[in-house]
C-alpha cells in the first residue's frame, strides 16, 4: 500500500528551539534577535466551509487578518470585511463580523460537488475564489494495534479504516488532534494505488504519549485535486511549521481582482468531513 504522508509540526519546533538554546548559551550577558527580514503586508483568507457528516453545516466562519513580523505576539485581524459566498443557483450566504477578523455565516446550505464562489472586500481590495464542495467516505471503524519498533519498545498505534469509492479519484485530508499535540498532525493522500480499496491512515506518536485514558481526535476531509496539490507543497516544504509563511510562490486560488500583483494568502476550500473521537484503552 502506498505511504501515507504525514506532517506535524514538532520536528520543525525542536530544531528552531535548539537554534534558540545554542544562541543562549554561547552569550549569557548579551539577548541574541535573529534579524529576520520582514516582507510586504499581505491578507490572510481562512476560508474553510467544512460540512460534518450527520449536521446540517449551516454555521461556517470565515477569518480574516494580515501577515505581520515574526516577532510580532499578535496577528492583526481586518475588520470590515465584506465576505460573501455564492452558488452555482445563485443563492447568497453573507457573513457577518461577529469579532475582529471574524465572519460568521447561521444560513449556509451545503451541497456536495455544486460550485461555491467567495468573495470578500477588504481594505479597498476585492478578491474571489472559486471551488467545489468535494465529499468524502465515512470512517468504518477506528482500532489500536501495539506496534515494536527496532529496539523492542512497544506503542500504541491507532489506525482508522474506510472504503475507497472504485468509480472516481479521491483526495483526503485528515488531522489528528489530542491533549498532548501542541499542533495537529496531518495526513495526506491519494487513490492513485488503491482506487476502490479499504485504506487505513495510522497515528503514531514516537514520545509513547498515546496512552490509555487519552482521546484522538480525527478529522476526516475529502478534498479537490488542486487542494491537494497546494497543501502538499506547503507542508513537503514547512512540514507544517508554525513560525513560517507560505513563500509568495505558493499561491492559493484566492485572486485579487483590483490588483492580481497584490495576491492573498489562504485557499477557498470545501470539504465534507468525518469527525471521530477515539478513546485509547
Amino acid at each position: 500500500m502506498k505511504s501515507i504522508n504525514k506532517y506535524t509540526f514538532k520536528s520543525k519546533a525542536l530544531a528552531f528551539l535548539s537554534l534558540l538554546s545554542v544562541l543562549f548559551f554561547s552569550s549569557c550577558e548579551e539577548v541574541v534577535k535573529l534579524d529576520l527580514e520582514t516582507g510586504p503586508t499581505k491578507l490572510v483568507v481562512d476560508a474553510e466551509i467544512i460540512w460534518q457528516k450527520g449536521t446540517t453545516g449551516n454555521v461556517q466562519v470565515i477569518k480574516v487578518s494580515k501577515t505581520a513580523p515574526y516577532y510580532n505576539k499578535t496577528t492583526p485581524k481586518v475588520s470590515g470585511a465584506q465576505v460573501k459566498v455564492e452558488n452555482s443557483n445563485g443563492d447568497v450566504f453573507t457573513f457577518t463580523e461577529t469579532e475582529p477578523g471574524s465572519y460568521v455565516c447561521n444560513n449556509f446550505v451545503p451541497v456536495i460537488n455544486m460550485d461555491y464562489t467567495l468573495s470578500v472586500t477588504a481594505e479597498g481590495q476585492s478578491f474571489k475564489a472559486v471551488e467545489k464542495l468535494t465529499p468524502v467516505v465515512p470512517i468504518d471503524r477506528v482500532e489500536q494495534e501495539i506496534h515494536k519498533d527496532g529496539a523492542g519498545e512497544e506503542s500504541i498505534e491507532i489506525v482508522f479504516y474506510y472504503k475507497d469509492p472504485v468509480d472516481q479519484t479521491n483526495y483526503y485530508l485528515t488531522d489528528f488532534k489530542s491533549d498532548f499535540l501542541i499542533y495537529p498532525e496531518y495526513g495526506l493522500l491519494d487513490d492513485e494505488l488503491f482506487n476502490g480499496n479499504e485504506i487505513n491512515n495510522r497515528f503514531a506518536n514516537e514520545d509513547g504519549k498515546i496512552v490509555p485514558g487519552k482521546t484522538i481526535e480525527i478529522t476526516h476531509r475529502g478534498i479537490s485535486k488542486n487542494f491537494y496539490n497546494y497543501m502538499k507543497l506547503i507542508l513537503e516544504i514547512y512540514g507544517g511549521s508554525p513560525f513560517s509563511i507560505p513563500p509568495g510562490n505558493i499561491r492559493g486560488n484566492i485572486v485579487n481582482t483590483t490588483d492580481p500583483n497584490n495576491y492573498a494568502f489562504g485557499y477557498f476550500r470545501l470539504c465534507e468531513a468525518n469527525k471521530v473521537s477515539y478513546l485509547v484503552k
